[in-house]
């Protein structure tokens, strides 16, 4: 008789899981078919509280619709946290990540079904293909990040062993696993990869990192280095697109062909200014880091793209084409 009591107690929380796990605007239940749900749990229900169970619900916040459906009601949930088409972006984006190995990325896809019905959890469950995208290889990196943030938050710094990859494609640790100890400020997320921005205790001035290349983070007791006004405006410079190896900031003016316009926009915003000089080209004013990264950016437009100015970034094009072009020239 006790063991009754207390189910009954519970009648309402196995009620709410019901009506969540297996009701949507498809997928409606009467009556009776709650109560032999509840019944599953060892939970005996009449029809005539059902009713009143559901409004106990709804009263709590619970967003249950009640319909007539013959003689009969039939109950669903209509709205939950999350909308089907917000999960289906989620999913998706949890799938495609190359930040995620494929075991993290699937177990975040059954964690998100559970904010859906059963019925509509099975579309989540889906392969979406990103081409030249390879998964993450580092399964601790899902860990590592976390552990940058605490250090963030709490003011600290951590260290950590940097790997690379030597001519036979096997990882090692740069430098012999010398360990790196750093003062976290910014994780950036860019080209599908997270970068950490930070102050360098060997460099002794602000760096970043690759942080699927990160191993054995640690979050220290030591307080962070607190950077100088110059240190801020270079760490923050870190942050922008074509910086991963370093370079000279400047504001420079592309002259491009009107093809072109989406993927500027895409880079840069849509609060660039497009200059149209002509009836197939434009010109455009954007802040980049002059670095590797940013001519292989530019070149592989081939004559659809050019710099105007600086003068010197003009001339340092020029160089890089050049020196790319005497590498070819070069006798074997």
């Amino acid at each position: 008789m006790a063991e009754g009591r207390s189910k009954q107690k519970e009648k309402l929380i196995y009620l709410q899981k019901i009506l969540l796990e297996q009701t949507d605007d498809e997928h409606k239940l009467t009556g009776p078919e709650l109560i032999a749900q509840l019944d599953l749990y060892g939970i005996s229900a009449e029809r005539k509280t059902i009713y009143d169970d559901v409004a106990a619900l709804i009263e709590t916040g619970l967003d249950v619709v009640i319909e007539r459906q013959g003689h009969s009601n039939v109950y669903y949930v209509a709205t939950r946290l999350f909308q089907e088409e917000e999960l289906s972006v989620l999913a998706d984006a949890v799938s495609s990540s190359k930040f995620l190995t494929q075991k993290k990325s699937n177990e975040l896809i059954k964690k998100l079904q559970q904010l859906t019905s059963v019925h509509r959890a099975k579309h989540l469950r889906r392969t979406v293909y990103v081409g030249n995208r390879v998964k993450a290889y580092n399964e601790k990196i899902y860990y590592t990040t976390n552990a940058i943030h605490e250090a963030i938050n709490t003011n600290r710094e951590i260290s950590f062993k940097y790997t690379e990859y030597d001519l036979s494609k096997n990882k090692r640790f740069r430098h012999g696993g010398e360990t790196y100890v750093v003062s976290p400020y910014y994780l950036i997320w860019e080209s599908d990869c997270y970068y950490l921005v930070c102050f360098c205790n060997k460099h002794n001035k602000p760096s970043r990192y690759r942080v699927d290349r990160m191993a054995d983070v640690e979050v220290r007791d030591t307080r962070r280095h607190e950077l100088t006004m110059d240190e801020e405006t270079f760490a923050k410079s870190l942050r922008a697109t074509y910086n991963m190896y370093g370079g000279v900031e400047a504001s420079v003016v592309l002259e491009m062909a009107n093809g072109l316009i989406n993927v500027v926009i895409d880079r840069f915003g849509d609060s660039v200014h497009i200059n149209p000089i002509s009836d197939s080209r434009f010109t455009v004013r954007v802040d980049v880091q002059i670095s590797p990264t940013f001519w292989g950016w530019l070149f592989q437009f081939g004559s659809d793209a050019k710099v105007l100015a600086p003068e010197w970034v003009v001339d340092e094009a020029k160089k890089t084409l050049s020196d790319i072009g005497n590498m070819y020239n070069m006798p074997r």
